[in-house]
């Protein structure tokens, strides 16, 4: 099955959309993290400890609770995908 080739303006829009998301997805993690293991007043210019290994599991969190979100929903994308195709062929039947 031939891949369908995008023309460059299209193509350009999704890797714009891709930057864009990419970039939200890190403000976010960054500003939610930040929230959560950086106090509001700084004693040291250094982070302590605590501070890293917290920023390292929210990082952690957010990536994987990030990732199984994408999975499902490619999965339910695909599967309405497949639905569509079957009512399509049952149309064409008819």
């Amino acid at each position: 099955m031939a891949v369908p080739q995008l023309d460059p303006a299209k193509l350009q829009l999704v890797q714009e959309l891709e930057i864009e998301m990419m970039s939200d997805m890190y403000n976010r993690l960054v500003n939610s993290c930040h929230r959560k293991c950086i106090p509001l007043k700084y004693h040291e210019s250094e982070l302590g400890k605590g501070e890293s290994v917290c920023l390292d599991r929210c990082v952690a969190k957010y990536l994987d609770v990030h990732e199984r979100i994408g999975k499902k929903l490619s999965n339910m994308s695909q599967g309405e995908s497949e639905d569509l195709t079957k009512i399509n062929l049952q149309d064409t039947k008819k």
